[in-house]
C-alpha cells in the first residue's frame, strides 16, 4: 500500500472501531471523524491517485454520515435500549472481516515499487518508432506493410538529471487489458500498473562521467513486453550499461504506436518446435534491424543524445524465453554481438549449438522447474493447454535435448532452484499473490540474476575481474552454476 493509502486505511480502522464500541458519539466527534477521513481521501486521491481497490477502505468514510443522518429520522419515543452482547459482537465480527478484506484487497493488488537501483549512475529513459523499410509486415491485415517496432533505451543520466519518473506502461487501460488476456484473467486486477513509476527519467541528459557506455540489446519473452525486465534492466544501466529494449509487434503483449494504433498479442496456430523455429527468425531479424538503428543513433542521433556515446566494440544481449532464444541465435549469427545472456528461453531458431559450443561469452540460466518438464505439471494443466502429458514430454525432450552444448568451451550455466519460468520477469512482482502461488522468493532470485548478470557483463564487455562467475562454480543451496 501507498503512504496516503495506509493512513488512510488506519484511521478508518480506528474510527470504526471507535464507532462500534465507543459508549459515547457525540455529533461533533462524529462530524471530525467524517473530516479527517474525507481529507485523507482527498489527498490520497490527489497526490497519488484513486484506484478501485482502496474503495472499500474509503468506504468507512461514510459511516460517521449515516450515523448522523440516522439521529434526524423521526422515531417513535422509546427507552433507550442496551444493545445485547450477541448483537455487539456478530458486529464487531462483521466489521473485522470487512477491514480485513478492505486492506487485503490493496495489499494483494499492490502499485509495486522498484528498488533503487545500486549503481552510480542516475537513468534516462527515451523510446522510438522505427520501420524497416527492407521487410514487410506478416501479421498485417494488408500487404505492403512494412515490419515496425517500438523501442526503448535506457542509458547513465547526468547526476544532475531532474524530472518526473518514467511510468512503467504507458496507458494504464490498454496493458491492463493486454495483461488480462496473456493471463486469461480480469483486466480489473491489473489496472494498478497504471500507477507505477520506475526510477528512470524521460529525456534525462546522458551522464558525461565515461566517454562511451557498452550496449546491451533486452529481447522479452513470447506474449511479454520490452520494459517486461525492469528490476534487470534499471540496475544494469545504473551500472553504466545503455540497454535497448524491444517490442516484437503482433508477438508482445500489447505494442502501442505513436499515432494511437494499438497491436495486441497474436496468437501462434501452432506452437510446434518446427513453427517456433520459423518464427525465431523473424525475431532475429527484428533484433539485426534494431543494431543497424543503434548504430545510426551511435553515429549520427538528431537528438545528439547519443551521438559518439555507444560503444559499439562492446555490444551484448540478453533475453527472457523466446528473447533468450533470440539472443542465443544473435550470438551465433551477428559478429557485432559480443555476449549473451539466456534467461530460461528454449533453444528455438534456424541453428543448433554445435559441440564446439557458441565460441563467444554466453551464459545460460535456467529455471529448475522448466528443466523438470512436465513433472511438477498436474493433468488439468497440461489438459488446459490443448495437449497430452504424452505430447508434452516429448515437446520438453526434444527441446531439452538442445542443451547439451550450453556450457561446453568454458562458458556458464546458472540453474536456479525453487524458480518458475515467469520469475526472469517482473511478473511476479505484480501481486504477492503469485509469488505464493508459484513458490519463488522473487526479491532473492532477482537479486541473483542482476547479480550474475552484472558480474556476466562486466567481465566480458568491460574487460572487468570476475567476481562471482569463477568462484562459485558447483552446488549451492539456491543454484548451481556449472562451467563447460
Amino acid at each position: 500500500m501507498r503512504i496516503f493509502e495506509m493512513m488512510s486505511a488506519c484511521f478508518n480502522i480506528l474510527m470504526l472501531g471507535w464507532l462500534i464500541l465507543g459508549k459515547h458519539k457525540p455529533q461533533r466527534g462524529l462530524l471530525i471523524g467524517f473530516g479527517v477521513s474525507a481529507a485523507f481521501v482527498l489527498m490520497q486521491w490527489l497526490i497519488e491517485g484513486m484506484r478501485w481497490q482502496i474503495l472499500p477502505v474509503h468506504a468507512i468514510t461514510l459511516v460517521p454520515l449515516l450515523i448522523v443522518a440516522v439521529r434526524y429520522i423521526p422515531r417513535r419515543e422509546e427507552a433507550p435500549r442496551k444493545a445485547s452482547r450477541l448483537k455487539l459482537g456478530l458486529i464487531c465480527i462483521f466489521a473485522v472481516f470487512y477491514c480485513f478484506l478492505a486492506v487485503a484487497l490493496p495489499l494483494a493488488l499492490p502499485v509495486i515499487k522498484f528498488d533503487k537501483p545500486s549503481g552510480p549512475y542516475k537513468i534516462g529513459t527515451v523510446t522510438y518508432h522505427w520501420k524497416d523499410e527492407k521487410r514487410e509486415e506478416g501479421y498485417a491485415p494488408q500487404s505492403g506493410d512494412k515490419r515496425e517496432l517500438m523501442i526503448q533505451i535506457w542509458y547513465p543520466a547526468d547526476s544532475k538529471a531532474k524530472g518526473e519518473r518514467a511510468p512503467y506502461v504507458s496507458n494504464a487501460d490498454i496493458f491492463a487489458q493486454g495483461y488480462g488476456q496473456a493471463l486469461h484473467m480480469p483486466k480489473m486486477l491489473f489496472t494498478s500498473i497504471g500507477f507505477i513509476k520506475t526510477n528512470a527519467i524521460e529525456n534525462a541528459a546522458i551522464s558525461d562521467q565515461e566517454p562511451t557506455y557498452p550496449v546491451l540489446i533486452f529481447s522479452h519473452s513470447l506474449n511479454g513486453v520490452k520494459n517486461q525486465n525492469t528490476f534487470q534492466i534499471e540496475q544494469l544501466v545504473s551500472q553504466g550499461y545503455i540497454v535497448v529494449g524491444i517490442d516484437h509487434t503482433y508477438n508482445s503483449t500489447v505494442s502501442l504506436f505513436p499515432d494511437g494504433r494499438v497491436v495486441h498479442f497474436v496468437p501462434q496456430e501452432s506452437n510446434a518446435i518446427e513453427d517456433l523455429d520459423r518464427l525465431n527468425m523473424v525475431w532475429v531479424e527484428d533484433a539485426k534491424f534494431v543494431l543497424d538503428q543503434v548504430e545510426e543513433l551511435a553515429n549520427h542521433d538528431p537528438n545528439l543524445r547519443f551521438t559518439g556515446r555507444m560503444d559499439l566494440n562492446n555490444i551484448g544481449m540478453f533475453g527472457h524465453s523466446f528473447g533468450g532464444a533470440t539472443t542465443t541465435q544473435m550470438l551465433m549469427t551477428d559478429p557485432r554481438i559480443k555476449a549473451g545472456i539466456n534467461m530460461d528461453g528454449g533453444l528455438y531458431g534456424k541453428l543448433r549449438i554445435p559441440e564446439e559450443g557458441v565460441n563467444k561469452p554466453f551464459l545460460m540460466m535456467s529455471a529448475d522447474d522448466t528443466l523438470a518438464g512436465t513433472q511438477n505439471m498436474s493433468d488439468a494443466n497440461i489438459a488446459s493447454q490443448g495437449t497430452t502429458r504424452a505430447e508434452l514430454d516429448q515437446f520438453f525432450a526434444d527441446t531439452l535435448a538442445r542443451y547439451e552444448h550450453v556450457a561446453v568451451g568454458g562458458n556458464y550455466w546458472l540453474k536456479i532452484n525453487k524458480m518458475k519460468h515467469m520469475g526472469f520477469s517482473d511478473m511476479y512482482m505484480i501481486s504477492p499473490l503469485f509469488e505464493w502461488m508459484e513458490g519463488v522468493n522473487v526479491k532473492k532470485v532477482h537479486g541473483l540474476i542482476n547479480d550474475y548478470s552484472l558480474d556476466f557483463f562486466n567481465h566480458y564487455l568491460k574487460q572487468q575481474p570476475s567476481k562471482l562467475l569463477e568462484k562459485n562454480i558447483g552446488e549451492h543451496s539456491e543454484y548451481s552454476l556449472e562451467r563447460g
